[in-house]
């Protein structure tokens, strides 16, 4: 490791520009010769400090120094020239789901973020609706990005994967209920929630289970495998399973509770919490006493649950910090030549309360 020595600020002579940064500032943009006659240090040395350079050690008043003058100046560096310089980016793309995120994924993607940026990534959403496969990947590569989550496997493909990895990109990962041949893949098996679900609900001393499926697009992904756990758990058991489609509204929910005794259900999964405190609601107004003639359970574990009377019975679904899948990212990115592996990512704990 090289040791760059400190560096004390130079002194203006009489026919030095007095003010480094009134100098920089007559300049339409601030440069990097700038920040070092500021700071008193070498061009190599700002950028060592400003790109957390590891192979030099240099001091850390002399980093404050650095770090002040940049900040002064209003100087950040040219990630484009840096990812010439490197061979590649610090970027991680994380494209924009498909699928809309409810408000545990999206605290699952937020730490996710956060934990990456520690490592000196840059974090890069990209809004890519519409787009699959090679299209997707062809768009997502044109940012060079060292690593990329994408979160649907079925709409990227092992050409898609190839296509990332052509252009750079040394570790591909996709979050969900699937894998794309070449990439990394972090398995989220939903079914293991409505297994879950119906497992508490047989438990329970319920036979007749239903199974409420959104209406809403976008959402097969997740409800889909739900209602296939709840009929694993069911087979070769006395029980019957009813799926019940229902629009995220209030005259949806209404119209199915008007309905309710004649299905006969004494259980119900209700894909999430926030479809659980719409039907509950609606079974009230109905006078459909929960849980004495249906038991009900959501998921997500939303605290807003445990706020309802009867407090909602919930599926607690568990998913890995942020901190661990950055550091596996980081692992990968370092190691490009990794056989992709398969990390199973998601589990599930049914939580009894009062509406079960």
């Amino acid at each position: 490791m090289v040791q760059i020595p400190d560096q004390q600020p130079t002194q203006p002579t009489q026919h030095s520009v007095p003010n480094a940064a009134a100098n920089a500032a007559a300049n339409s943009v601030p440069t990097s010769a700038d920040v070092a006659r500021l700071a008193g240090v070498s061009r190599a040395t700002v950028s060592y400090v400003l790109n957390n350079t590891s192979a030099v050690r240099i001091s850390e008043p002399t980093r404050r120094r650095v770090h002040a003058a940049a900040k002064e100046l209003g100087y950040v560096p040219h990630a484009a020239a840096r990812s010439l310089r490197a061979g590649h980016t610090r970027v991680v793309l994380m494209p924009t789901p498909q699928i809309p995120a409810g408000p545990l994924f999206s605290e699952f993607f937020n730490e996710l973020q956060w934990a990456l940026s520690r490592f000196d990534y840059t974090v890069v959403q990209y809004g890519s609706l519409g787009l699959t496969g090679e299209d997707a990947a062809r768009a997502w590569a044109e940012l060079r990005p060292v690593a990329v989550l994408a979160p649907d496997a079925s709409a990227l493909g092992a050409r898609g994967v190839s296509v990332l990895k052509r252009s750079g990109a040394k570790a591909v990962f996709t979050l969900g209920p699937q894998r794309a041949e070449g990439a990394h893949a972090l398995l989220m098996d939903q079914r293991l929630v409505g297994r879950c679900a119906a497992t508490h609900l047989l438990e329970r001393g319920r036979r007749h289970i239903g199974a409420v499926v959104p209406e809403e697009r976008g959402l097969e992904p997740f409800s889909r495998p739900r209602v296939e756990g709840i009929r694993a758990a069911l087979h070769g058991k006395d029980a019957s399973l009813t799926e019940l489609p229902l629009a995220y509204t209030e005259e949806a929910a209404a119209r199915l509770a008007a309905g309710w005794r004649e299905l006969g259900i004494d259980g119900v999964f209700t894909y999430n919490d926030e479809y659980a405190m719409l039907l509950m609601r609606a079974l009230q107004d109905e006078g459909v006493a929960v849980p004495d003639e249906t038991a009900l359970v959501g998921a997500d574990d939303l605290m807003l649950g445990r706020l309802l009377r009867p407090r909602l019975s919930t599926v607690r679904i568990e998913l890995p910090s942020g901190q661990e899948l950055a550091e596996l990212v980081d692992r990968v990115v370092r190691d490009p030549g990794m056989e992709p592996e398969v990390h199973d990512v998601l589990g599930a704990t049914a939580v009894h309360r009062e509406s079960s």
